[in-house]
């Protein structure tokens, strides 16, 4: 029986690249699934037997133990050099945050206007 044993939903493409390569490095049988354009089916990483997919598990969890810890440094290291936040997105693109902005406001005042002409 097929094992699953990663989702492929919203997975960067850097870290599905990652996993293939390490797959292939560890001589891992494995198959993959694409998901679906609308979003229907998952897609995945996939294995047929128990002792593979037992290795690939390990494998896996090793890796992305690994990757938690890496994107966890880069994002302190991004917030020592001040790359996040409002005030960083307003400076590096401050017509899309304004566009932004204005959208929620006038997305909000539609959506309370009923209720404001009960008043």
């Amino acid at each position: 029986m097929p094992h699953h044993l990663m989702n492929l939903r919203n997975v960067p493409d850097d870290e599905a690249d990652d996993i293939r390569a390490l797959f292939e490095e560890h001589e891992v049988r494995y198959y993959e699934t694409p998901p679906s354009r609308w979003g229907i089916s998952m897609g995945g990483f996939w294995v047929h037997d128990d002792d593979e997919a037992e290795r690939a598990r390990a494998l896996l969890d090793d890796y992305q133990a690994r990757r938690l810890q890496a994107q966890r440094e880069e994002y302190l290291a991004r917030c020592q050099r001040g790359e996040t936040g409002l005030w960083y997105q307003f400076r590096s693109r401050p017509a899309t945050f304004l566009a932004a902005l204005i959208a929620i406001a006038v997305i909000l005042g539609l959506s309370l206007l009923p209720f404001i002409r009960l008043g």
